[in-house]
């Protein structure tokens, strides 16, 4: 089938990436005549600005990015925020304290940037022994002394804050706490980690906000997604596109699946074959 589509957006990890975090020859291709054509190409992701890769940001023809699984939403050309929808500064107090209570790895956002304590970040391998994930943390994160004190001294709005647990069970605890909070939305792109945004901010709002903004009919955006915070996406986007190693929930969400896996082109082969 062939889908008359005037925007793409891309999840990155589990998605326009690899398991090595890379973006293939192949698929560096497919974008480029997309682009080419006059489709809006995008990344749609819950990391942060300071966590796009370079070759992302810089991409000819990419012009936007939606950020923070959809609380930031930019022309990166320009580094304009087009629109942010932020969390409290006195709910992001109390997610903070929620995770304090567990094992895991707090991250706070501002800016479009994450911010770690510094011994956590030691620590990383703990919370994602093996992961090509640990070098992404590494090399984009701004190491702290105490998250408390970043907190305390910023004082305003966050953009999203993120807890990484090393067990399951205490995962699921601190999503019971927080899903009684409100104004809050809470997902995940792992199977450990909880990513929690003003109440109301997703992918798909996010994108079909853009495409609006653009003149592009919400019925010709497409979004691509793997994981938890990809199901807004799949729900709201004019094509919901979920990768064949996608979660289960969010396969069943979408409208169709790619063929193929990150892992084998198939962001590439799926825009081959239904888009160009």
């Amino acid at each position: 089938m062939k889908y008359k589509v005037g925007m793409m957006g891309f999840d990155l990890d589990g998605t326009l990436l690899n398991s090595k975090k890379e973006l293939t020859e192949r698929t560096r291709k497919a974008l480029e005549k997309a682009a080419g054509r006059g489709i809006e190409i995008l990344p749609v992701t819950g990391r942060p600005l300071c966590g796009l890769p370079e070759e992302i940001r810089n991409f000819p023809g990419m012009r936007y990015a939606i950020t923070a699984n959809g609380a930031r939403i930019l022309d990166i050309r320009t580094g304009e925020v087009l629109r942010e929808r932020l969390i409290d500064a006195q709910v992001g107090e109390r997610l903070l304290h929620i995770f304090d209570k567990y094992d895991a790895m707090r991250e706070i956002y501002y800016d479009g940037i994450g911010y770690i304590e510094r011994s956590a970040l030691e620590r990383v391998e703990h919370f994602l022994p093996g992961s090509p994930m640990v070098g992404y943390i590494r090399s984009t994160r701004v190491a702290v002394d105490n998250l408390w004190d970043k907190l305390r001294e910023e004082n305003r709005a966050l953009d999203k804050v993120q807890g990484l647990f090393a067990d399951l069970k205490e995962r699921e605890q601190a999503l019971a706490e927080i899903q009684k909070l409100q104004g809050v939305e809470a997902t995940n792109a792992l199977v450990n980690n909880i990513e929690v945004n003003a109440g109301g901010v997703n992918k798909g709002e996010a994108m079909l906000w853009l495409a609006d903004i653009l003149g592009i009919p919400a019925e010709e955006s497409m979004g691509f997604g793997d994981g938890g915070n990809d199901l807004a996406f799949m729900k709201y986007a004019g094509v919901g596109v979920a990768m064949k190693n996608g979660r289960e929930d969010v396969k069943e969400m979408a409208d169709t699946v790619t063929e193929y896996t990150n892992d084998e082109d198939g962001i590439a082969i799926f825009i081959e074959n239904h888009v160009l």
